[in-house]
């Protein structure tokens, strides 16, 4: 495949062993303009190995933008990103792939590549180092976990909204890197694959990486992060475990929409519920 040459054609520096708790990107007075619009403003933020990270907040709020910029595909008009300990512009476009993989929004292709081929595509920053000889067990493990193996052979193009979904995340997940950056994994799923796809978060955070996602679902973002950012404006108003961020006042001034937030008779997981006239 052209696009493993294309990879395997460049030395690359192999991401090492990561202990849980380590910082694996760091923003500091992350400033981003989007044509004239100040998108991200004095962003501080660190995201950890072991760990899931979900970015919440309104439409417009930054979230996707942060994202992008975390992944080192938007250059930060000010502030310092580093990846891996490195500032993010000094790794190769090569070296990055090796250190995240990023699942965006929507999944297009062009061509009706077999699904089996669409997954293998995760596997091309590999080609030509000692790790490539895992490429089968990555794409099958991947497929198997997002129960996606059963169309292996149907063209992406046939598959429906939320099939594509699972197959961009295999993709992603086949890539074996230590830092996820997911958008929206959830948008086009079923509640059985939404809980599907935040459980792999939790296992792959569990085996050591570190696993950011966008999240609208502030239940998911309860039940499933270890730490939530709120944006607002382009800002974080508040960041840590979702049990202490996830206030009243606060999302109801950020999302401009009245809620009260109990806990779970349960678990004490923080359940969003707005407030409506009766």
């Amino acid at each position: 495949m052209r696009l493993k040459s294309l990879f395997a054609a460049r030395e690359r520096a192999l991401p090492g062993p990561v202990r849980p708790g380590t910082a694996v990107a760091e923003a500091e007075g992350l400033q981003l303009r989007l044509g004239q619009r100040e998108v991200l403003s004095g962003i501080n933020l660190t995201v950890r190995a072991g760990e899931v990270l979900a970015l919440v907040g309104p439409n417009g709020a930054g979230k996707s933008t942060l994202l992008a910029a975390l992944a080192a595909d938007l250059r930060p008009d000010g502030g310092a990103l580093r990846i891996d300990g490195r500032p993010a512009h000094h790794w190769s476009a090569p070296e990055l792939a090796l250190r995240r993989a990023v699942l965006p929004q929507a999944a297009t292709l062009s061509f009706p590549f077999p699904v089996a081929e669409v997954v293998r595509m995760g596997r091309a920053p590999w080609a030509g180092t000692a790790l490539e000889d895992e490429d089968g067990a990555a794409v099958a493990e991947a497929m198997a976990l997002t129960e996606t193996a059963e169309f292996a052979g149907r063209p992406f193009s046939a598959l429906s909204g939320g099939e594509r979904a699972r197959v961009a995340l295999a993709r992603v997940l086949a890539q074996r890197a230590p830092l996820l950056l997911l958008d929206e994994p959830t948008a086009a799923l079923d509640l059985r694959h939404q809980e599907l796809v935040l459980r792999i978060c939790r296992a792959r955070a569990a085996a050591g990486d570190a696993v950011v996602v966008v999240l609208h679902d502030l239940g998911l973002a309860a039940a499933h992060a270890d730490r939530t950012a709120v944006l607002h404006d382009g800002r974080i108003a508040a960041e840590g475990p979702p049990e202490g961020v996830f206030r009243d006042e606060l999302l109801s001034r950020v999302y401009r929409q009245p809620v009260e937030v109990l806990r779970h008779p349960g678990t004490g997981v923080p359940l969003v519920i707005p407030k409506r006239a009766t």
